[in-house]
C-alpha cells in the first residue's frame, strides 16, 4: 500500500525511528478550534495510474466504502471517530454524515468528538485513497488489480510467487529513480539468504531470515551493508489483576525484577534490541527515554514476594496460542527465570479461538506478545491497553479511575507537547506505581542491502511494509 497508493497526510521517516507528518494528497488543511472539523485542500492535477484525476469524490468514496458494512473492511477503527461512522457501519445510514465535499479539491471531515491522533490515523496504509470510478468498475477484482496515485504501479501479480511494479511516470512528486520494483515471495529463509548472496535480491529483510543475522554481522563483505531501525513496538507480559496473587501489588512488583531482559535479547534475538522500560517504544511520539527501567535483581524479587506473604513463591500459568514457536521460546526462557525466584510457571497452549475468546471476556491469565505502532501516537499504545473497555477485553482488568479519566482527556487535547507529557505521567503511574504492565524489550529491524542500493532507510515504525520511493540504484 505504501508504494502503490498515497494518503491525504504522510508519515515520512526523518531518521532511525523518527518521523513527521507532512502533506500528501492534501497540500494543506485546517482544523477548527473545537478540534471537530478538518478541511483538506487536495493537490490539483494528481493522476491515478489509469490516467484519472484525483478529486474530492475519490476521497469521500474511499472512506465511506471502508465504513460500508458490505465491504467487510478490517480497518474501520482508523475512521470510526468520524461523525456518522457508527450509523454507517451498523447499516442504519446510507452514507457517512461526517464526510462532505465542498468542491472538487476540498474535503471536509467532521468528527463525532475531538480526537487528537486523527491526522496520524490518516497517514497509515488504511488511509490510502482509491479511484472511485475504477473501483466501481472492477469491483472485487480491485484487490488483485489495484490502481492508486503512488510512485509505483502494479504490472503483474503472481499469487504466492512475485509482484512486479514499475515506476509511475506521472507521479506528482516526480518519477522514482529506478524503473522496476519486484517483490519475490520465497518462504524458505536460507533460500532468501542464498539468493541475496548470489546477487538475485537487492534487499534482504532479516526478519525473514533471522538465523542468518550473526552470519551477515560477522561477514566483512556484508557487515557494513546492514541497515537497521527500531521496530516501533514493545514486547511485554500481561498481568490479569483479577487472578490472584496478581491482585497484590508487591507480587506485581516482584515480577519486574525477576526477568533478565538483556539475556532474552541476546539469546533469542542475537542482541538486536534493547530492554524495555515502559509501555511506549523508541521512535513513537511521546516516548520517554529517561525512565529508570527494571534491572535484573532476583534477590529483590524474592524479598518482595516475602513482603507479599509468599516467601516460597507461587504457581502461575503463561498462555499462548499453538503453533507459535518464537513465543514458546520466550515463554520457556521466562519460565526458567521466574523459577529462580520460586515462581513455578506452567505454559499452556490454546487454539486461537479459545485464547482470544477467553481474553476478550477478561479471564485469560498472563501472556507474552508484542504491540507495534499502527499510527504514531501514544494513544495507540496506552489507550489500546488500559481504557476501561480495552483493559477487560485484553485481560488486564486494570482499574485506576484517575488514569482512565486522563486517558479520555488526552484524546481531545490539541496541544501535542502537553498531551505527550500527560501520557508520560500516565505511563509512569501504570508501570512504576501500579506495576500493571511488565515491559520486556524492543527489537531492531535489520535489512542487508547490496552495495548498489543507496539511501535505503528502514521505515520509521520498523515495518517490513515500507516505501521504496527515494531509493537510488547505482551500478
Amino acid at each position: 500500500p505504501l508504494n502503490v497508493f498515497d494518503r491525504l497526510v504522510e508519515a515520512v521517516t526523518t531518521g532511525p525511528g523518527q518521523s513527521e507528518l507532512v502533506p500528501g494528497l492534501a497540500e494543506s488543511w485546517e482544523i477548527s478550534d473545537d478540534g471537530l472539523v478538518y478541511t483538506f485542500h487536495l493537490r490539483p492535477n494528481v493522476k491515478f495510474h489509469n490516467g484519472a484525476t484525483l478529486t474530492a469524490d475519490d476521497v469521500i468514496f474511499t472512506f465511506d466504502r471502508m465504513l460500508n458494512p458490505a465491504t467487510k473492511a478490517l480497518n474501520t477503527d482508523f475512521l470510526d471517530m468520524i461523525a456518522g461512522a457508527t450509523e454507517r457501519m451498523e447499516g442504519t445510514a446510507e452514507t457517512t454524515a461526517g464526510l462532505k465535499k465542498i468542491d472538487d479539491l476540498t474535503v471536509e471531515i467532521t468528527l463525532a468528538a475531538p480526537y487528537a491522533p486523527f491526522l496520524a490515523n490518516l497517514a497509515t496504509p488504511a488511509g490510502s485513497i482509491f479511484p472511485k470510478a475504477y473501483v466501481e468498475e472492477v469491483g472485487e477484482d480491485f484487490g488483485i488489480k489495484p490502481v492508486g496515485t503512488g510512485p509505483f504501479q502494479v504490472d503483474k501479480w503472481e499469487y504466492n510467487s512475485q509482484i512486479d511494479l514499475s515506476a509511475f511516470p506521472d507521479y506528482f512528486r516526480g518519477k522514482a529513480q529506478f524503473d522496476k520494483l519486484i517483490f519475490k515471495i520465497v518462504p524458505e529463509p536460507q533460500t532468501q539468504a542464498l539468493m541475496f548472496k548470489k546477487g538475485e535480491l537487492d534487499v534482504l529483510d532479516l526478519d525473514n531470515a533471522r538465523s542468518s543475522i550473526p552470519e551477515f554481522q560477522n561477514d566483512p563483505q556484508w557487515k557494513d551493508h546492514i541497515v537497521s531501525g527500531p521496530r516501533v513496538g514493545t514486547y511485554y507480559m500481561s498481568i490479569n489483576q483479577q487472578i490472584p496473587p496478581f491482585d497484590n501489588i508487591k507480587v506485581r512488583e516482584a515480577m519486574m525484577y525477576a526477568i533478565d531482559r538483556q539475556t532474552l535479547i541476546d539469546k533469542l534475538y542475537y542482541g538486536t534490541g534493547v530492554p524495555a522500560k515502559g509501555i511506549l517504544a523508541p521512535g513513537l511520539a511521546g516516548y520517554n527515554p529517561d525512565l529508570p527501567g527494571f534491572p535484573y535483581d532476583p534477590e529483590r524479587s524474592k524479598a518482595l514476594l516475602a513482603e507479599a506473604g509468599l516467601p516460597d513463591g507461587f504457581e502461575m500459568t503463561i498462555y499462548q496460542t499453538v503453533d507459535s514457536p518464537s513465543t514458546l521460546k520466550i515463554n520457556e526462557a521466562l519460565q526458567a527465570m521466574l523459577g529462580e525466584v520460586g515462581i513455578k510457571v506452567t505454559i499452556e497452549q490454546l487454539d486461537e479461538a479459545a485464547f482470544f475468546g477467553t481474553r476478550r471476556e477478561g479471564k485469560l491469565g498472563s501472556y507474552v506478545t508484542s504491540w507495534s505502532a499502527d499510527f504514531n501516537d501514544p494513544d495507540n499504545f496506552i489507550y489500546t491497553f488500559f481504557a476501561p473497555r480495552n483493559s477487560v477485553a485484553r485481560s488486564w482488568n486494570y482499574v485506576n479511575p484517575e488514569v482512565q479519566e486522563k486517558l479520555e482527556q488526552a484524546r481531545s487535547m490539541t496541544d501535542m507537547q502537553a498531551r505527550y507529557k500527560l501520557y508520560q505521567e500516565l505511563e509512569r503511574t501504570i508501570v512504576y506505581e501500579d506495576f500493571a504492565f511488565i515491559p520486556l524489550f524492543h527489537l531492531e529491524h535489520l535489512f542487508v542491502v547490496q552495495p548498489r542500493v543507496k539511501n535505503f532507510k528502514v521505515s520509521w515504525n520498523g515495518w517490513s511494509n515500507m516505501p521504496y520511493y527515494g531509493i537510488e540504484i547505482v551500478d
